[in-house]
């Protein structure tokens, strides 16, 4: 099933996204809960023409074997399709920051003067294998007054296409203006090449598209930055670390890890870092590092770390953890009521793990000696996405919080919670990495800019 967009050039696409989004800066906000009220419905409805069309999705991502991380991005189930939904009505039950007051005064020339959020226009948003975002991102813009044109990935183009049309027949049946929601699919198919031909395209409609929106990795990001001459907000990659600081409670600083990395491990906010200060490096290693591998993460360690596992006398294999470095049992383990465990296997950790994001059951560890060395770690690697210090200490959590240059930084919580639901934003487009004008999860209010309202009675300057 294809919608009417997809046949049309992008720029017609867009001045028809143009059109309606003068309309949709107008309409109330009653209008528009109704119009995301039918789209929930009418997604809880056709769910079974979805999952189809996302099997074949999935079908050729196996074949393609594009690797378990995106296949779970694109995965839809019953249950997935059921939240897209209720995420919508989540979005229903927002206040609508179009029209709302920033600021306001009387100036002294009697000059009466209010900032008032509006609709930023229309919105492009270019996104990778997620089909839930075609449908978070119509959301969000509609709710906030504003049109929204689609461009998804190769790898969910049946998915993206049938979510596309559901929104966009139940929107316009609901009152909203034709054009409010669209996608654009690259002519001739959607294969690299003609894919490139359509995001160059849609990357340089300035007199009709006024932001755009890139959710996906660095490859993404990289070709926007080349072709874009309209305003990007880049909700790219998530390189995120979790410092263990001296003062740590373990055992929460265990679970913290173990939910960082692994409850999810293919999405932006999971934890690709682990940094421990060397005061408790000894105790806190051997159980946390046993806990992810039994949890199917394999571990890179920097030379401190590969250091600390080595056992004496078997240099050659720097993977095998010592027996001093068992956990609390170690001392049974050594009397001999209970077998050695398995050796450890850590990889040496090279410059490009640490700059890596990646979206699998991989981490990188390292051994600091300070808070400020963490610090400097962060600076030097990470994304600016999220990072989470694990501390008693009071100080420590504040120079944290202070120094760590990023979206979200976290005391005692795992990073996974960076996410427009988890912050009670209904959805979220993606999480900025960038300081302009958005930055995190980017939700109603960031899908707003401002203007100046101005009262007077007769007056002119002198």
């Amino acid at each position: 099933m294809g919608i009417a967009t997809a046949v049309s050039s992008v720029a017609h696409t867009c001045a028809l996204a143009k059109r309606a989004s003068r309309v949709l800066a107008q309409t109330d906000t009653a209008v528009k809960d109704a119009a995301l009220e039918a789209i929930a419905a009418a997604l809880v409805e056709r769910a079974d023409e979805i999952l189809a069309a996302n099997e074949r999705d999935m079908l050729a991502g196996r074949d393609a074997d594009i690797g378990e991380a995106l296949l779970d991005r694109l995965r839809l189930d019953d249950a997935r399709v059921h939240a897209i939904a209720r995420a919508v009505r989540e979005i229903v039950a927002l206040a609508d920051p179009v029209g709302e007051v920033i600021d306001g005064r009387r100036l002294p020339n009697g000059l009466d003067v209010r900032k008032v959020r509006v609709p930023l226009g229309v919105i492009a948003v270019v996104y990778e294998a997620r089909p839930n975002v075609t449908v978070d991102a119509a959301a969000l813009c509609l709710k906030s007054g504003n049109a929204v044109v689609l461009r998804g990935s190769s790898s969910a183009a049946h998915s993206n296409a049938v979510l596309a049309h559901i929104a966009a027949v139940a929107a316009v049946a609901a009152g909203l203006p034709q054009g409010c929601v669209s996608l654009v699919v690259p002519r001739g198919g959607a294969q690299a090449g003609g894919a490139r031909e359509e995001l160059a395209e849609l990357a340089t409609q300035q007199d009709t598209v006024d932001l755009i929106i890139p959710r996906g990795g660095e490859g993404l990001k990289e070709a926007l930055q080349a072709l874009a001459t309209v305003p990007v907000i880049y909700a790219a990659s998530g390189n995120c670390h979790v410092y263990v600081d001296a003062a740590a409670q373990l055992d929460q600083a265990e679970a913290i890890v173990l939910n960082a990395k692994t409850q999810r491990p293919g999405v932006c906010n999971a934890a690709e870092t682990l940094l421990v200060h060397e005061r408790i490096a000894r105790e806190f290693l051997p159980r946390a590092l046993r806990a992810l591998a039994a949890a199917g993460v394999a571990i890179r360690g920097d030379q401190h770390v590969r250091a600390l596992f080595s056992s004496p006398g078997h240099s050659e294999d720097a993977g095998a953890l010592a027996p001093s470095l068992w956990d609390g049992d170690s001392s049974r383990a050594r009397a001999g009521n209970h077998a050695a465990p398995p050796p450890l296997i850590i990889e040496d950790a090279t410059d490009q793990d640490w700059a890596s994001e990646y979206l699998a059951p991989v981490i990188a560890v390292a051994i600091v000696h300070s808070v400020e060395e963490a610090i400097e770690h962060i600076a030097r690697y990470g994304s600016g996405h999220s990072e989470a210090i694990v501390t008693r200490d009071t100080a420590a959590a504040r120079a944290f919080q202070l120094g760590v240059d990023a979206a979200c930084v976290y005391v005692n919580a795992s990073t996974r919670f960076t996410d427009g639901g988890e912050f009670g934003m209904g959805a979220e487009i993606g999480n900025s990495t960038q300081k302009l004008h958005a930055r995190g999860p980017i939700g109603l209010r960031e899908l707003c800019t401002f203007k100046y309202l101005i009262e007077g009675d007769g007056h002119v300057r002198k």
